[in-house]
C-alpha cells in the first residue's frame, strides 16, 4: 500500500513537470524525430519563401505584360519600341518581341528579294527565336515550383514516419517501466504526433500554392504564345509588303 502510494506521488509529480508546449515537445523529441521536425521546419519555410516570391513576380509579370500591350498596339512603329526598349528588356514579353526584332534587323539587314525560299527561310528563323525564348523563360518560371510539389507530396510521409518512430520509443519505454498509465504514455506520443502535424504544415502550403502557380504559370504561356502567333503573323505580313 505504502509503495502504490509513493508511485501515485511520482507520476503525480512527473506528470506536473512535463512540458507539453511546442519547444517542449521539441526537446524531449528523439534525435530521428528531431532531425525530421528540423528537416519540416525548414522545408516550410523555404516553400514561404518560394510562394512569396512568385506571387509578387506574376503580379509584376502580368501588370508588365498589360503596359507592353498597351504599347505594341497603340498603333506606333515596331522599330521605335524596339529602340526604346533596346537590348535590356525587362520581361519575357518584351523579351519574345525583343529577340525576334533583332532576328529581323539581322536577316532584312542586306534587303529584302523576291524568293519566296528566302522569305520563307526568315519566317521560320523569326519564328524559331522566338520558340526558343519562349521555352527558356517559362522554363525560368517554372524553377522551384518542383520542390513545391516534392513537399506537397513527401512532407506528409516524412512526418508520419517521426511518429512512428516516437510512438515505437514510447512502447518501448512502456515495456520498460511496465507501466501503462496514460499520464505517462502521452508525452512521448505527444512529441511523436507534432511530427505528423508539421508534416501537414509544410505540405498542405506547399500543395495549394503548386496548384494556383502551375494555373497561373499555364495563363501566362498561353498568352505568351499567343503573343509569338500574333506578331510572327505581322512580321510575315511585313515582309510579304517589303518583297513587293
Amino acid at each position: 500500500m505504502e509503495s502504490q502510494a509513493v508511485d501515485a506521488i511520482t507520476l503525480a509529480g512527473s506528470v506536473g513537470s512535463t512540458d507539453l508546449s511546442l519547444w517542449g515537445l521539441f526537446k524531449k523529441a528523439d534525435i530521428v524525430v528531431k532531425v525530421v521536425m528540423i528537416c519540416l521546419i525548414v522545408a516550410s519555410f523555404w516553400c514561404w519563401a518560394i510562394i512569396f516570391e512568385k506571387a509578387f513576380r506574376f503580379r509584376r509579370l502580368v501588370t508588365q505584360a498589360d503596359d507592353f500591350e498597351d504599347s505594341f498596339w497603340s498603333g506606333g512603329s515596331l522599330e521605335d519600341l524596339y529602340d526604346r526598349i533596346g537590348t535590356r528588356p525587362d520581361h519575357p514579353m518584351e523579351l519574345l518581341f525583343s529577340s525576334a526584332m533583332r532576328e529581323w534587323r539581322r536577316s532584312t539587314a542586306k534587303g529584302l528579294t523576291d524568293d519566296d525560299s528566302l522569305r520563307a527561310g526568315i519566317k521560320e528563323r523569326i519564328l524559331q527565336v522566338m520558340h526558343i525564348t519562349l521555352n527558356r523563360e517559362i522554363e525560368r518560371l517554372e524553377r522551384y515550383l518542383g520542390f513545391l510539389a516534392t513537399v506537397g507530396s513527401t512532407a506528409p510521409f516524412i512526418g508520419l514516419f517521426g511518429t512512428v518512430w516516437g510512438i515505437m520509443n514510447s512502447f518501448q519505454a512502456i515495456a520498460l517501466t511496465k507501466n501503462t498509465n496514460l499520464a505517462v504514455v502521452a508525452p512521448g506520443i505527444a512529441e511523436a504526433l507534432f511530427a505528423t502535424a508539421l508534416g501537414l504544415v509544410a505540405a498542405i502550403p506547399a500543395v495549394v500554392a503548386y496548384n494556383k502557380y502551375s494555373t497561373d504559370l499555364g495563363r501566362y504561356t498561353i498568352r505568351l504564345e499567343g503573343f509569338v502567333g500574333e506578331f510572327a503573323a505581322i512580321l510575315s505580313r511585313q515582309l510579304d509588303e517589303r518583297s513587293e
